[in-house]
This record gives structure tokens, C-alpha cells and sequence, in this order.
């Protein structure tokens, strides 16, 4: 299958667990995660209308996509990998969304660049459901602290959650906890949900599903 094929077939799987979830399919976002892939790949994604896309990785973001944002209208870039604070600047010059916000020092960062460049990306901050030592993000019982000195210490506007369930577990309960924190802190945005998951992330309220291996085919190189 080619990747204007396969986009074709995840927008449609999104189509259909929105239908059975009773959401409107315009409410989720799919961000074609696009990680370790060169132009070539992603312009045919393109190509077949897609707009939004995700990185994992400042560096690699700004190696190759700076050329193909001045190309074409439209393109919005989320950073969706650990943003390290020595970082910040180039990821608030760079990406309209941010995933991974989980500690102070990155907000700090990130609050100052922001007042810097007068830029505004959308930002999330991420949650560790599994309480996974390996794993970044904020753990479940210390996210409303967290997401309260965002706010009231930095000044940023977080507009919602972020999580990558562990690889084991069923994803549904960690969906079902990223939802419930962000009800009761007032956020209306849910990144959750990639290739494998994404339907049942639907089903609990994800608003942007990180969808990269169903497009782009399996990856070559590490991450």
C-alpha cells in the first residue's frame, strides 16, 4: 500500500470509531508522526492533503522541515518526543504544538521563549499513566500540582493531556485516567493514541491521535 493509500485507510478508521463513539470525525486531529522519515516519504503524505505531523526530536525537526514548511501552505508541526529546556527556543520557533511538557525546567524555558518570540503553540503537558520509571511525563497523582504551576507560576496556557500507555497494558484504563484529569483541571485537549490504539482512544475523548507506523510503514532507523 502506498502512503496515499494508507492515509487514505487511518482517516477513514478514524471516520468510523468517531461514528461509534457518536463524535463528529472533525473533532479528532491526526497527526501523521513522521519521526526518522526523510522529504521523500513525507511529501507523497502531503501530497494527499494531510497538514499536521509529528516529530520526536528538536534537532531532526529543524533539519527537515524548515524547506519543506516554506514549500507548502499550511503545514503545522507538533513536537510529540522530550523537550529538553536547552531546546526550548528552537522548538517555540519551530512547532504549533507541544506534547511533552513534564517538569518545571522545561516550562520555565518554555514560558520565557514564548514571551521572546511572541509565539504561541499549543501545549500539553505529559502524563506518565503507568508510573513507568523508563518513561517521561508527570505521575497520575502529582498532574494537577503540576498542571497548576504551569499556570499560576509560569503563565502558560496548557490546553491538555498527553500519554503513551504502556506497551503491555490495555490501553483503555490509562485513557480513561488521562480523561478524568483533564475534566477535573478544566482541559479540553487529549493526545492519545497511535497506531495500535488509536480507535479505543476515540472512544475515551482523544482530540489529536499520533498515528506514524500505519502511514509510513515500519521505521529503519531508531527514533
Amino acid at each position: 500500500m502506498n502512503r496515499a493509500d494508507a492515509i487514505a485507510t487511518v482517516r477513514a478508521e478514524i471516520a468510523r470509531a468517531c461514528r461509534d463513539a457518536g463524535r463528529d470525525p472533525a473533532t479528532v486531529t491526526l497527526v501523521a508522526v513522521s519521526k526518522t522519515f526523510g522529504p521523500d516519504a513525507i511529501e507523497p503524505v502531503i501530497a494527499a492533503g494531510q497538514r499536521v505531523f509529528g516529530e520526536n526530536r528538536v534537532q531532526e525537526a529543524k533539519a527537515k522541515w524548515p524547506q519543506l514548511i516554506a514549500r507548502y501552505d499550511g503545514l503545522k508541526l507538533h513536537l510529540i518526543g522530550p523537550l529538553q529546556s536547552n531546546k526550548a527556543r528552537d522548538a517555540v520557533a519551530l512547532f504549533d504544538a507541544i506534547h511533552s511538557i513534564d517538569r518545571e525546567s522545561s516550562a520555565a524555558a518554555l514560558a520565557k521563549e514564548i514571551a521572546r518570540q511572541g509565539r504561541n503553540p499549543l501545549l500539553f503537558a505529559e502524563i506518565n499513566t503507568g508510573a513507568e520509571m523508563q518513561k517521561a511525563g508527570v505521575r497520575p497523582q502529582d498532574a494537577d500540582d503540576f498542571i497548576a504551576a504551569c499556570r499560576d507560576r509560569y503563565g502558560l496556557t496548557i490546553s491538555g493531556l498527553m500519554c503513551i500507555p504502556p506497551l503491555h497494558d490495555a490501553p483503555a484504563p490509562h485513557f480513561a485516567l488521562i480523561a478524568q484529569i483533564a475534566r477535573r483541571n478544566g482541559l479540553r485537549l487529549l493526545s492519545m493514541g497511535m497506531t495500535a490504539d488509536f480507535q479505543t482512544a476515540i472512544a475515551f475523548g482523544a482530540t489529536h491521535v499520533r498515528v506514524g507506523t500505519a502511514i509510513f510503514g515500519t521505521r529503519t532507523s531508531s527514533p
